[in-house]
Parts: C-alpha cells; sequence; structure tokens
C-alpha cells in the first residue's frame, strides 16, 4: 500500500543528532557466534543450553544487545523451560498431546519416514529464542533456562548456532 504523506520511510534522509549517534552505536556494535554439536535422543529429548549461552556472552563482553539461539532443520525447536525433572515431563507429555505420533500425517504417506509428527511439533515450537541482553546478563526468569528440544524420531547429531551481538560498554 502507497503512503500520501510523502516519500517511503527508507527515502527520507536522517537528519542531526540521531544520525550521528545512529553511526556512533553502529561502530561499538560486537559480534560473538559459536555452533554447538551434540547428540540426541530424539521423540523430545530435551537439552539445556543456558550454560552455553551464557558462557558465549561472557566471552564476547557484550553488555547490552541481544543472544540469540538457532536449530537448523524441521525437526528441532528451541524454547524456554524450567529445566526441572517435572517440567521437563510436563512439556514432554503436551508436546505428544498437541502432536501425536499415531495419527496419519500426508508427510509419512509421502517420505515413509515416519516422522510427521515431528515436523508439526518442532513447528509449533519454533526453531529460535531471542534473549535481550541487560548488563550484560542474559534477561531470562529466575527458573527460565534456554532449551533444545529434538522432535524427531530417531537419534540426530545437531547443530545450534548461539550468537551474541550488542554493545560492549554504555
Amino acid at each position: 500500500m502507497e503512503r500520501n504523506d510523502g516519500p517511503p520511510y527508507r527515502e527520507r534522509p536522517c537528519k542531526g543528532a540521531f544520525a550521528t549517534q545512529h553511526q556512533e552505536t553502529l561502530n561499538k556494535v560486537k559480534t560473538a557466534t559459536e555452533t554447538l554439536r551434540f547428540s540426541t535422543r530424539g521423540h523430545n529429548d530435551i537439552h539445556d543450553l543456558t550454560p552455553a549461552m551464557k558462557d558465549l556472552l561472557r566471552r564476547s563482553g557484550v553488555k547490552d544487545g541481544l543472544a540469540t539461539a538457532f536449530v537448523p532443520g524441521s525437526t528441532a525447536a528451541i524454547t524456554t523451560l524450567e529445566f526441572e525433572d517435572g517440567a521437563i515431563s510436563d512439556l514432554k507429555n503436551a508436546i505428544s498431546r498437541l502432536a501425536p505420533e499415531n495419527i496419519p500425517y500426508e508427510h509419512n504417506e509421502r517420505w515413509g519416514d515416519g516422522n510427521g509428527f515431528s515436523h508439526v511439533r518442532a513447528a509449533l515450537l519454533g526453531p529460535s529464542l531471542s534473549i535481550p541482553v541487560v548488563r550484560g546478563s542474559l534477561a531470562l526468569g529466575t527458573w527460565q533456562q534456554i532449551v533444545l528440544v529434538d522432535c524427531d524420531n530417531r537419534d540426530r547429531t545437531r547443530e545450534i548456532i548461539l550468537q551474541v551481538m550488542g554493545n560492549e560498554s554504555d
């Protein structure tokens, strides 16, 4: 839809202090990226990624910005959870009720690999998570951890990309 109040935003020039402040901020942005590799068992196998993300954040020196966790592939997901046995069991059971293994999936009919439920589960949870970094810490709740959920129907070797981006100092 065209706007009738002048040229689109991208064509408007930045003026004054905002442009200068924005450029100075861009010069201070730092990015740190790490890829984790480990084996999973499938069937809603859950792994805590929080220690690895905290370690990357510490090593990066970023004080304010954004931390992101991403899992490539369509049968695993990343979310947050209180990483304790009861909550882990509850999440596994809820995921199994949302996308049961024992119902027909068109994916299975087409490909014959029996993991249609895995794709649906992963799509419902999502492949990535972003967490604000504030004063050098992940802005997670007291009992909130970053977790990988492997939804596939078999053992896998997973790669998880962790990235921290932001300013090193105030």
